[in-house]
């Protein structure tokens, strides 16, 4: 699933593709925001390793499920 992240003061967003699924984004997002002002929102990616980002600094965060890839030019019936 690819998840947007805007940060308060970086004028583009943060992109990040990753196997973790939504209720778990939500609760890891809650969690950290409800720590206070040093929390870390972590973020698992697809290709290994994580996202560190301080939970205070999050301006949004936008994610949906996955969608099927187009290939080719024309589309199969």
């Amino acid at each position: 699933m690819e998840v947007k992240i805007g940060i308060h003061s970086v004028p583009r967003e943060l992109i990040v593709d990753t196997d973790t699924p939504a209720a778990e984004i939500e609760r890891r997002l809650s969690a950290a925001l409800e720590k206070g002002e040093h929390a870390v929102f972590a973020l698992s990616v697809t290709k290994g390793g994580k996202v560190l980002i301080p939970a205070d600094k999050i301006a949004y965060v936008e994610y949906g499920g996955p969608e099927a890839r187009k290939v080719g030019f024309g589309s199969v019936v």
